[in-house]
């Protein structure tokens, strides 16, 4: 840079503190050849006005499809609309038989009895054994009878269990009526037939006694689909 030409004021502030090798080299790479990053304002001029009209029409309509997408319903709304009540017409206990023939199937599997018993023997049901599997099951289609509660006027109350909830049983009586029953501070008892099996080309035996056993709802205060995974655990009953 000679002397005729004006100095930039940078040059001259590298000059005070370098040699003026060092400084015209500073000055050339971080001053005249720093790049200058722009970012675009402009559209993209691919995009021509019908293009860009378009895409714009395109993203209006796709906000409008997504403001307008139904919202879950809450449980004050539900229970407005009836959702999970069943309906008068449908309150048969005829109805629900089927189900609890399925349910007796259900639970033999369960305790591994399958109903079947030759000549007597065959598989022991223990309340060790039973008990955990009997506790983590579905109790939607089983006849239950309240043997003890603190409401007098349940007591012998039987149906079939409709609706299996957190703290309550709904059943389907032999009238015809749906009753709610609380599981807190109530005993409830059913019933798991057995079949005798005999051999080939004789008549079925003498009627095998049934697998009978008691429930205390307020150990039972869980969902049926909570109850799959649960680990129970036996302890003492503050009510007994």
């Amino acid at each position: 840079m000679t002397c005729t030409e004006k100095a930039h004021i940078a040059h001259d502030l590298l000059s005070r503190g370098h040699s003026p090798t060092t400084a015209s080299r500073i000055f050339k790479e971080k001053v005249l050849q720093k790049p200058l990053l722009l970012r675009p304002t402009s559209p993209d001029p691919v995009l021509d006005a019908r293009s860009q009209r378009q895409r714009a029409r395109l993203l209006k309509a796709a906000e409008r499809r997504k403001s307008r997408k139904p919202q879950p319903l809450s449980a004050k709304q539900k229970r407005a609309l009836c959702i999970y009540e069943i309906p008068k017409e449908q309150r048969k206990y005829a109805i629900y038989e089927p189900l609890h023939a399925l349910w007796v199937g259900y639970m033999r599997g369960i305790l591994g009895v399958d109903g079947v018993r030759d000549n007597g023997y065959g598989a022991y049901v223990t309340p060790q054994g039973a008990g955990p599997l009997i506790a983590s099951a579905d109790f939607h289609g089983a006849e239950v009878e309240v043997v003890r509660s603190r409401c007098v006027s349940r007591v012998g109350l039987k149906g079939i269990v409709v609706k299996d909830t957190k703290f309550t049983f709904e059943v389907i009586t032999k009238s015809d009526e749906l009753k709610t029953v609380p599981k807190e501070h109530t005993v409830f008892r059913f019933e798991i037939p057995l079949i005798a099996k005999m051999p080939e080309g004789e008549q079925e035996g003498e009627k095998l006694k049934s697998l009978v056993f008691e429930l205390h709802g307020s150990q039972f205060e869980n969902r049926a689909p909570d109850r799959a995974n649960k680990k129970f655990k036996l302890h003492i009953d503050p009510d007994l």
